[in-house]
């Protein structure tokens, strides 16, 4: 038996990267988990894994910023496996730059994936979790604690030069962690957040020069470490090296379990001992 046994799980951007193995793991603890991804091919090949261990899984494709999706990517999981029990706000990307030269749609565009669309999936969450807890009560049945995970990152903690969309965006999530931490603790509801350091993904794998890019929705972003710039990095983390998304995963997993189910309002930090 797995720690999630009969958990519902909905996990944002786990198409990829540090999201897939968010996916994976709790689906390994046996949740069910709805998994989404800006492009089909990834979310499907998460859930074909999911399947092939044994697990249950399916998929919700579509960006986090569309007006609509908050709504659907909530459905899914009720018409699916019945209810939602965890969710995890994974999805997002970085678009850099300095002040100065940073644009209205740099901003927007980021603080829309980072802090806008946790906003309204939680939003559309809660008469889901209210109904669920109103049902349980007037059947006399204990309230299980349910989970919500925000992604955050030491940029959101301490700033990031070149990176102030991100850092502002990341910020904010802490406040939405703590409120929705007073507003939903009558449902028997921990909120917190993990913050990660450097972690290696595709946003953050060495490119020379930094000119790595990928495609958002039409536009093309940069993205990589200079390797000179990534070995230096890696010195300043006390392991001496960078994490990996299975470990990421880990983190998230930590504050979904049982054993966390007194804590809340917390950001935990996966960085390996670093903090900016």
């Amino acid at each position: 038996m797995g720690t999630l046994d009969g958990k519902v799980a909905i996990v944002s951007g786990s198409g990829r990267g540090i999201g897939r193995e968010i996916a994976l793991k709790l689906a390994s603890e046996g949740a069910a988990v709805v998994v989404n991804d800006l492009d089909a091919e990834p979310a499907e090949e998460t859930v074909t894994a999911i399947e092939g261990a044994g697990g249950r899984a399916i998929s919700c494709v579509g960006s986090v910023t569309d007006e609509d999706f908050a709504d659907r990517f909530v459905s899914t999981a009720v018409d699916s496996f019945g209810g939602l029990d965890i969710i995890v706000n994974n999805a997002g990307y970085t678009w850099d730059s300095v002040i100065q030269k940073m644009t209205d749609e740099q901003w927007d565009a980021i603080l829309d994936v980072h802090l806008k669309a946790p906003f309204r999936i939680l939003r559309a969450a809660q008469p889901v979790i209210a109904g669920q807890v109103k049902k349980a009560r007037e059947a006399g049945e204990p309230v299980p604690c349910r989970k919500v995970v925000n992604i955050s990152s030491v940029a959101g903690t301490g700033g990031n030069a070149g990176q102030s969309n991100y850092s502002a965006a990341k910020a904010g999530i802490t406040g939405l962690t703590k409120t929705l931490a007073k507003e939903w603790g009558r449902y028997n509801v921990t909120v917190n957040t993990v913050a990660f350091g450097f972690i290696k993904t595709r946003l953050t794998e060495a490119a020379a020069d930094g000119q790595s890019t990928i495609d958002v929705q039409g536009r093309e972003i940069k993205v990589g470490v200079n390797p000179n710039l990534l070995a230096a990095m890696e010195q300043m983390i006390p392991l001496g090296r960078a994490g990996t998304p299975r470990e990421a995963a880990g983190a998230v997993y930590l504050l979904c379990t049982p054993e966390s189910d007194y804590v809340s309002a917390q950001t935990l930090i996966c960085g390996g001992g670093f903090t900016i």
